[in-house]
């Protein structure tokens, strides 16, 4: 690796304390002595550290405040060649399934790429500049390696602004694709890839509604923030007597009320348009009949670091609130998907709801993203979804 290198290179300010010297993948604006030139922007430099010695080869962009991210740690390019060597090796890391994430963003070597299969189709998230220009290039590779019949690329999300990105909508073939019924985990789900939420449907918990379900034989069970209803219809099928799900977005209970239609669960389910928050505080609560298992999975509480503080005052309100709602015994299924709240704050929010609720929280099961969502030791921000299943007694 002698020689002068042929790639431009960012360096390292002397003072930085920048986590890419610790194997972060990412390096910020204010860490670098200059900036490159525009003209570099979705390009791949190198960058190195206040030595000179190569830290890795990256994607740049000076629009964005991550301005460096890493594609490795030698010299490479950002060809078809990298690109399919990258996509094969996520393949090969994913077992098999009808639904699951084929590329998870650095974790899988493709910076800002997202890649979701349901059944003969691809979801496809682009939110970096460089590979926003290697897009065309990145869905060949796919059809190639996968072979669906269709890729959406939904490239709305408003990180894309961080970037300079417009947002929008396509797929690859031109044509939109029609809302239709995709089969998850046993269960058959409405989906509308092309207008839903995200990549259509939230792979990462696929496997906790099975987990959950076990509890749930012959009780009332609670599916707070329902989304789709997934954890509910898990919850009829296994046997509960009775199931309410609870959603503040019309279109998310619409939904839920038609998936458990089509699975044979809707005389066992109810779904309700509500603010979580304001039923558990409703003077009414205090009469009804308490319940056997309550499930939260919350949408992101704390999307900053500056939002944290607040947001533990919400998970705790909210799992103080359910506690208090269960049988003796019963079993709470709580979730965080803030990746800027670790897992020793989820565990004192617990311990802090179990001393005002005066009730013993004894941990059945610790809950984490699937493998299919590799986390990178040295990328905290690569984990995001934390969980613990409780009995409080």
């Amino acid at each position: 690796m002698g020689g002068v290198s042929a790639q431009p290179s960012l360096k390292l300010r002397a003072n930085a304390r920048a986590r890419a010297l610790s194997g972060h993948p990412w390096v910020f604006a204010n860490e670098v002595e200059t900036l490159l030139p525009p003209a570099h922007d979705g390009e791949v430099v190198e960058c190195r550290d206040r030595t000179g010695r190569l830290i890795g080869t990256g994607i740049y962009n000076s629009k964005s405040q991550i301005i460096w991210r890493r594609l490795s740690r030698d010299r490479v390019t950002l060809d078809a060649g990298y690109i399919r060597a990258a996509v094969e090796r996520a393949l090969a890391r994913r077992a098999p399934g009808n639904a699951r994430r084929l590329v998870w963003s650095e974790s899988d070597d493709l910076p800002g790429v997202v890649v979701d299969q349901f059944g003969d189709t691809l979801v496809v998230q682009v939110q970096t500049l460089a590979m926003e220009k290697r897009s065309a290039l990145l869905g060949d590779v796919l059809a190639e390696l996968v072979r669906p019949a269709e890729i959406v690329f939904r490239n709305d999300g408003p990180i894309r602004r961080l970037e300079g990105l417009p947002l929008e909508v396509h797929s690859r073939s031109g044509n939109a694709w029609e809302p239709r019924w995709v089969g998850v985990e046993g269960f058959d789900y409405w989906l509308d890839l092309q207008g839903g939420q995200k990549t259509g449907f939230y792979l990462d918990q696929r496997f906790q509604h099975a987990a959950v379900a076990k509890y749930c034989g012959g009780g009332r069970v609670l599916d707070a923030f329902c989304n789709q209803g997934s954890f509910a219809l898990h919850a009829a099928r296994a046997g509960a007597t009775e199931v309410l799900g609870l959603d503040s977005a019309e279109d998310a209970i619409a939904a839920a009320r038609r998936n458990a239609q089509q699975n044979g669960v809707a005389g066992a389910t109810s779904f309700t348009v509500a603010n979580v928050f304001d039923w558990f505080n409703a003077p009414e609560r205090n009469v009804e009949p308490l319940w056997d298992v309550i499930i939260l999975d919350p949408p992101p509480f704390a999307k900053s670091k500056s939002a944290l503080e607040g947001a533990l005052r919400g998970y705790k309100e909210i799992n103080l609130r359910a506690v208090k709602r269960l049988v003796p015994g019963g079993v709470l299924a709580t979730y965080t998907c803030s990746h800027h709240m670790q897992d020793a704050e989820l565990r004192q929010v617990l311990a802090e709801v179990s001393a005002d609720a005066r009730r013993r929280l004894r941990v059945l099961e610790w809950a984490h993203q699937p493998v299919d969502h590799p986390v990178l030791a040295t990328m905290s921000e690569s984990e995001y979804l934390r969980g613990y299943i409780v009995r409080a007694e």
